[in-house]
């Protein structure tokens, strides 16, 4: 959830005006919008724990008082940079299309890889989700799904389940982090009565994460109303 607002003696209102910042010459003047590209930069290169406002205020080359004029602490920068990750600007011709499973499959994998690209983000998003971007995607979700055909009362059990299958996908393809070595060696373990199916299959070996993602969302959305001709697959 969006970090909440002080007020009282807390509030900025309430603040004295905040010293000059100290700005390095020929660096943009100070704004949010510079902090949260610059909080960005922070969290991918060194995680959720690598961020403070200290550390922030160096890479901006200004005093850690003068970022609180913008934000009220180091919450609200979580907020502004995962809901700066989770900004969708789909396809333009989105608006008129016909084809919701196509816009369907966009959004979701849009979301996926923007999470993929910034690690921490997914360690952020189930305590903070009611930033506007990712209210933006949810409703427009919700608007493409109703317009197949999912019926109100099914609306939110089809959200959250593909809510949870881009969350569990992001995170597991996050996580695992085995060697091209370890993956055969673990592989090998599997060579026994014991597991003769995940055998036969090369679980272990499976690594085409981008197709394994496609399909599964296939099965999902030829589930939400098994009734339906809801057109072609994902190719």
């Amino acid at each position: 959830m969006m970090a909440a607002k002080r007020s009282g003696a807390g509030s900025k209102r309430a603040r004295a005006a905040p010293q000059p910042a100290q700005e390095v010459p020929g660096e943009p003047p100070l704004s949010r919008d510079r902090i949260v590209a610059t909080a960005l930069e922070l969290l991918d290169a060194q995680g959720l724990d690598g961020l403070t406002m200290r550390r922030l205020a160096d890479r901006l080359g200004s005093g850690a008082m003068s970022l609180y004029w913008h934000v009220d602490n180091k919450e609200e920068v979580f907020d502004l940079a995962l809901d700066s990750v989770l900004e969708y600007r789909g396809p333009p011709q989105m608006v008129e299309s016909q084809d919701w499973r196509a816009d369907v499959v966009h959004m979701l994998e849009d979301w996926r890889a923007s999470m993929l690209r910034h690690p921490w983000s997914a360690s952020l998003l189930p305590r903070r989700a009611f930033g506007p971007n990712i209210l933006g995607r949810l409703e427009l979700l919700s608007k493409t799904l109703s317009r197949a055909g999912v019926a109100d009362a099914d609306l939110n059990v089809a959200i959250w389940s593909l809510w949870n299958y881009v969350m569990g996908a992001t995170i597991t393809r996050g996580n695992f982090d085995l060697s091209d070595d370890d993956r055969a060696a673990a592989q090998q373990r599997l060579a026994s009565e014991r597991y003769p199916t995940i055998e036969r299959s090369r679980l272990l070996l499976d690594d085409d994460w981008d197709g394994a993602f496609r399909k599964g969302l296939d099965f999902l959305l030829d589930g939400l109303a098994p009734d339906r001709n809801f057109g072609c697959k994902i190719g």
